[in-house]
């Protein structure tokens, strides 16, 4: 068990109030952490926790948390601490009622989010790695976007692939399409958009009101066109929240090819995290990339 009087020194040190946990509720939901409801006094926290080695993703979950919140777009958990003692690391969040479904809240999702892709940087990348589920996730900057998807997102999770025994024909034809990747940015190059990272329907949801909340992020700045891809991909977003998002942020026509180049990133990741029941979804959007060039 977890020493949940060391947390509740870290609280009480980060909200200059002692703090007693007087309340432990478990909560499902998470596949990578274990996670709880603290109650103590007129304060409750949502509290993450794993074995010591999960600190630095943490860590950056915190940093990515506070760095949506700094934008001033959409709603996240606000980060209160995160240490590590003998056994375990934890992360303390604001802990926020959330209900599923909003009847407004789609169409502010949306206009929220092209809010927030408008927050823009010099560079690609961000300043620490993340993960993208348990996956690390590497993002050292560049100022080429291409080389950077390239290189640190279908690259590394391709030589994962061939560690984890994928080799052959993904490899090859996955070898294939990064040599070929200029030909699906004909115009501007993107804009290093502030983004969520690991935007599917499961890390977002509403406040009491009706108001959008983003969690679970995987923040980097990249092309925005992969959060809108990662939305279509495991059961889409309501048809609203689309609208909304054009309707303040038009998007490129090149995207619908472009979201089957981004999303393989994902399908790979599941790949190299659940095994072989992807492998033939992520060939055939090799194969479908490869065919819009040829």
């Amino acid at each position: 068990m977890p020493s949940w009087s060391d947390i509740a020194v870290q609280i009480s040190a980060s909200i200059d109030t002692p703090f007693v946990v007087e309340k432990i509720s478990s909560i499902s939901g998470g596949c990578i952490n274990q996670t709880y409801c603290i109650e103590g006094g007129n304060y409750r926290f949502f509290v993450k926790l794993n074995n010591v080695t999960s600190m630095s993703m943490f860590e950056a979950e915190a940093t990515g948390l506070q760095e949506i919140k700094n934008s001033h777009t959409l709603r996240v958990p606000t980060p209160v601490c995160w240490g590590r003692n003998e056994t375990n690391a934890w992360l303390v969040l604001e802990y926020l009622d959330i209900e599923s479904t909003s009847k407004c809240g789609s169409t502010a999702l949306g206009t929220g989010l092209a809010a927030m892709h408008r927050m823009s940087f010099e560079k690609f990348g961000w300043m620490q790695n993340n993960t993208i589920g348990s996956t690390p996730q590497i993002n050292e900057f560049s100022f080429d976007w291409i080389q950077f998807w390239r290189k640190h997102r279908l690259g590394y999770q391709l030589q994962l692939a061939q560690t984890n025994g994928y080799t052959r024909e993904l490899q090859k034809q996955g070898e294939h399409l990064m040599a070929e990747l200029d030909a699906f940015f004909p115009g501007t190059p993107p804009i290093a958009s502030l983004l969520h990272g690991d935007l599917w329907n499961g890390n977002y949801s509403f406040d009491p009101m009706g108001h959008p909340i983003l969690f679970d992020p995987a923040v980097y700045y990249g092309d925005r066109e992969t959060d809108l891809a990662m939305t279509e991909l495991f059961g889409g977003f309501p048809e609203t929240f689309y609208a909304a998002y054009r309707e303040a942020y038009p998007l490129d026509s090149g995207y619908k090819t472009r979201k089957t180049l981004y999303n393989l990133y994902h399908i790979l990741n599941h790949l190299n995290l659940f095994g072989r029941s992807y492998l033939y979804q992520a060939e055939q959007m090799i194969s479908k990339l490869l065919a819009e060039i040829h």
